[in-house]
Parts: structure tokens; sequence; C-alpha cells
């Protein structure tokens, strides 16, 4: 079984399993990051200029938790909040819930296995600002669920200005999850993301005006977002399902279905093993 075909049945499997048992299990989770440290180092060994770069963000740095806490707190940094400041916050958000760090690194794996122009986890965990942005909510989403609803909104607003991402703190969002690009993406406050979805730039999940209490989307498994689609108000999009790019989904999508146009309408049925977020196939 290739590494397609595993995707497609961990994502089908979590429709039946609790959202924890999509995570990695622990030696998966050692293994992404004993990789991630090997290439580190053949980077190094290449790239001169990339040497302290690597050394303060990977390989000085002790736990992955560390790590995430560190290459975090350098995107996140400005004169208001400083990166020595930020890095602890954020690493002891991690080190308070296990849970997270493992959502992080599955989320890491997604990238790479799904995006073709990133080979290695170093590169996403370095350079893609869609990665970056999710992990950031994650940490604001640990901090509103304490009530420091402030922090957790200037955390959000500073990922917001610098990776061109905007989630609010709020949002639930599971694990396995890829903003590729991430330019533009809007993820409004009472959004649910399921596990093993992918989104792509310029997609909006948001209300549909000014009504209160839960207003925004439900994203289901399995879920591909196309460029540029907006999906407005307490809508779900069902498990396994394909939201062709530029389309304005106004009213609930069907499982394992593809939708398009302006309004969106149903343009094509799956077979019951393809998923769509795994798949990355634009194609309507």
């Amino acid at each position: 079984m290739n590494n397609l075909d595993q995707s497609v049945v961990s994502a089908q499997r979590l429709i039946l399993v609790p959202a924890a048992d999509s995570i990695l299990t622990e030696s998966e989770f050692d293994s992404v990051w004993q990789e991630i440290r090997g290439s580190a180092e053949d980077v190094m060994l290449r790239e001169p200029l990339l040497r302290q770069r690597l050394l303060r963000t990977v390989l000085n740095q002790a736990t992955p938790t560390a790590t995430m806490a560190a290459i975090l707190a350098s995107r996140l940094a400005n004169v208001d909040m400083q990166e020595q400041e930020l890095h602890a916050l954020i690493q002891d958000i991690f080190e308070q819930d296990e849970l997270l760090m493992l959502q992080t690194t599955t989320d890491l794996v997604a990238v790479k296995m799904r995006d073709p122009a990133c080979s290695e986890y170093l590169t996403a965990l370095l350079n893609l600002k869609g990665f970056h942005a999710l992990q950031i909510y994650r940490v604001a989403n640990a901090l509103w669920a304490k009530q420091r609803r402030e922090l957790a909104y200037a955390l959000s607003n500073q990922a917001s200005l610098v990776c061109a991402v905007d989630i609010h703190p709020a949002a639930r969002i599971g694990a396995g999850v890829m903003l590729d690009h991430g330019t533009g993406i809007v993820i409004g406050e009472t959004t649910v993301i399921d596990d093993y979805v992918s989104i792509l730039q310029n997609v909006t999940l948001g209300g549909t005006g000014k009504d209160h209490g839960d207003r925004h989307p439900k994203i289901r498994t399995g879920v591909l977002i196309g460029a540029g689609a907006k999906i407005l108000g307490n809508i779900e999009i069902g498990a396994m399902s394909k939201v062709a790019a530029g389309s304005v989904v106004l009213t609930d999508v069907p499982a394992h279905c593809t939708v398009a146009g302006v309004p969106a309408r149903i343009v094509r049925h799956h077979q019951m093993r393809s998923c769509p977020s795994v798949e990355m196939d634009q194609a309507i």
C-alpha cells in the first residue's frame, strides 16, 4: 500500500473513531522529529548562511516543543512582544497539553504528504506560513480556553499580520490539517474543522451577517476546499467532499461529493474510498 492509499484509509477511519486516534503514535512522532534534526544538520553543512538559524531554532533546542516555541516566537516577535518572552509562553503552552504537540506534528506530516513543493518536514517547519499560522492558532486557542483572551487576540492579530492568515482563537480545528499557501484564509469564531482537511489560499469560512451565536461553517473529515472558495453561515460540508475553487457555498453539502459554482451546486458524487483532502485533485 503506497502513502496515498494509507492516507485515504486513515482519513476514512477517522469518521468512525474518536479524534484522538487520528494523530500520530509515539514512535511516528519520534521518527518525524529525528528526521527533522538530521535534515537540519545536513542543510547546515551545505548552506552556511542558514547555520545560525538552524542552530537557534532546531539544533540547540532540547525538545520538539522547544523547537516549535523557537520558530513561532521568531515569527511573532515585535517591538511589543519580545522573542524570549514569547518563546517561554509558547513552550509552556505546548508542555501543558501533550495533545497540542501531537496535533502539530500530524499537521506537519500532512503538509509533507500533500504538498508536492514540500519534500522535507524541515521545509514546512521553517518556511511555510500556512503551517505557522495554524500552530499559532493552536497556542491562541489554548490561551482562549484558559480565559486569557486578550493575549489570545494579540497572538492571532500578529499571526494575521505576519502570515496573512486570520483564524479566530475560539475556532475548533482538528489534526492533520493543511493550509496550503495560507495567504488570505479567514476562519471565523464558531468554525469547526475536523481532521484531515486541506484548505487553499483565499478561502473564507465566515458568517452571513451580524448574527450572534453559532454562525460559521462545520467542515468534516477529509474535505478539500479550493482556492478562493467562500463558505458562509452555520452550514456543514460533509465528510470526504470537495468545494471547487471560487465557489460560494450557502447551504449544506452532503458527504462524498463535489460542489462548484456561485451559488455552489453538486456536480459530482465520489467513490466511497476517495479522500479529496489527501488526493489534492482540483479538477471538477
